[in-house]
């Protein structure tokens, strides 16, 4: 029997050490140990199948392993395409919620939105059907014509000011005001987005009243042809049907008017065709009529210049003062207004236009600064979301209270960055050109 097993004896596995055999005390017959698991075996054709057993096994182990690593691979590629693909679709999403924010979603422009929104007024019952077809018609009629309607325009505010300082403010040691200027409240048709638009209308309402720039501002109202026709226009009212249908000459376009507010994207258009400052141009795809666009101080400038008005654009691109204030900015407005000026008197009404102040999200506009006894400054402020009966109010009489309304100390402009546009005077046709030049690559003047 020891013999027919000695003979069926083969050669190891590949691979694999045998232990060399070792007598068992009690039978003397060789003892073979498995190398892997070290199992203990007299007969070594046996232990051959057993660890042959073992190999297999770890083959096994090895493939699966293998499955496993293509595995992992494959669902890691799969979650970095997951990932890419909700990255993107986040990525989207924000861009067409910064084109809605800022107007540039294709959803209409000044006239679509007023026409919605007083379509919801009568809906909710708060207008009457005929006041919507003639409001419609009035607001057709100021388009076509390029001039605001005056609708949300309040008068005779700095005139009210003046007196009041004359009067009252035992504490103010000066006070400097802008020339005449209006104040112009957004509207159903630029509420949420009209700021910058409004603004640029105070400060035109104050540049007409100078002789100086009434040259430059008729470029507004340029018409190559001879006369303006409004188209008829049909409504119903009161089931009658009315037509309306009226003829305007030219002499009409009274340049003391204000402009519309899609005359003013148009404008805008206009100087961006002319070559002035291409990096906005592109920012707003070369247009703005139509939408709901925000603009800023660089387009402010730009339209100004356009205009052949003389103006600068001065970035206080941080804060200069304690707790995020702005000093610097209170003393640039101070010098602006008192420079040229006797200071002696307790109120001086320059011949100053306005100041164009923008910040991140709203712009307002300067109209004045108060220096008080103890030396501290407080800027006299427009600010356009104000409404319209609220300002007509300040006209029956200003007081302590309502004054809160324009006044901004140092603690009350605490944004990060302030841009500010002035007007300084009028620019010859070739410093027209040179300006132009400059703003293909626009830099403004930094403070500090």
């Amino acid at each position: 029997m020891d013999g027919s097993r000695r003979g069926r004896q083969a050669s190891p596995p590949s691979g694999v050490r045998v232990v060399p055999p070792s007598p068992l005390p009690e039978s003397g017959l060789p003892v073979y140990e498995c190398p892997i698991c070290h199992l203990s075996c007299t007969d070594y054709p046996v232990l051959q199948e057993h660890v042959e057993l073992h190999l297999d096994e770890c083959s096994i182990l090895e493939g699966r392993n293998l499955s496993d690593l293509e595995l992992a691979q494959h669902l890691q590629n799969e979650e970095d395409r997951h990932r890419r693909t909700e990255t993107g679709r986040q990525e989207k999403d924000d861009f067409q919620k910064l084109q809605r924010q800022y107007g540039l979603d294709g959803s209409g422009g000044y006239k679509q939105q007023s026409l919605k929104a007083m379509a919801k007024e009568v809906d909710f019952g708060r207008m009457q059907p005929s006041d919507y077809h003639r409001r419609k018609a009035d607001m057709l009629e100021s388009l076509a014509l390029g001039v605001d309607d005056g609708k949300t325009k309040t008068s005779g505010i700095t005139e009210t000011l003046c007196q009041y300082y004359q009067n009252e403010c035992k504490d103010i040691k000066h006070v400097w005001l802008s020339t005449g200027v209006d104040h112009f409240h957004c509207s159903l048709g630029d509420k949420g987005w009209g700021c910058g638009y409004r603004n640029f209308q105070i400060l035109f309402s104050s540049l007409l009243r100078n002789n100086s720039y009434k040259d430059c501002l008729k470029g507004l109202y340029f018409v190559t042809q001879f006369s303006l026709q409004i188209k008829a226009t049909y409504f119903k009212l009161d089931l009658h049907r009315v037509l309306y249908f009226k003829y305007y000459p030219l002499s009409c376009l009274d340049i003391s008017s204000v402009p519309c507010i899609p005359k003013i994207q148009t404008q805008i258009e206009d100087a961006w065709k002319e070559g002035f400052d291409p990096q906005g141009a592109s920012h707003f795809n070369s247009k703005l009529q139509g939408t709901k666009a925000w603009i800023g101080a660089c387009e402010i400038y730009s339209l100004l210049t356009f205009l052949r008005l003389k103006c600068q654009i001065i970035d206080f691109h941080q804060p200069t003062g304690s707790s995020g204030t702005h000093p610097c900015l209170f003393e640039w407005v101070l010098n602006y207004y008192s420079s040229g000026k006797d200071s002696n008197g307790k109120v001086m009404s320059t011949s100053k236009p306005p100041i164009y102040l923008q910040h991140q999200g709203h712009s307002r506009t300067i109209v004045g600064i108060e220096e008080r006894k103890n030396k501290s400054l407080c800027l006299l402020i427009f600010d356009p979301g104000c409404p319209s009966e609220e300002m007509q109010k300040l006209l029956k009489g200003i007081d302590g209270n309502n004054l809160k309304l324009f006044r901004r100390l140092p603690g009350g402009l605490k944004h990060k960055q302030y841009q500010i546009v002035s007007v300084e005077g009028v620019l010859t046709e070739e410093e027209k050109v040179a300006r132009r030049q400059a703003s293909q690559f626009f830099t403004a003047q930094k403070i500090p």
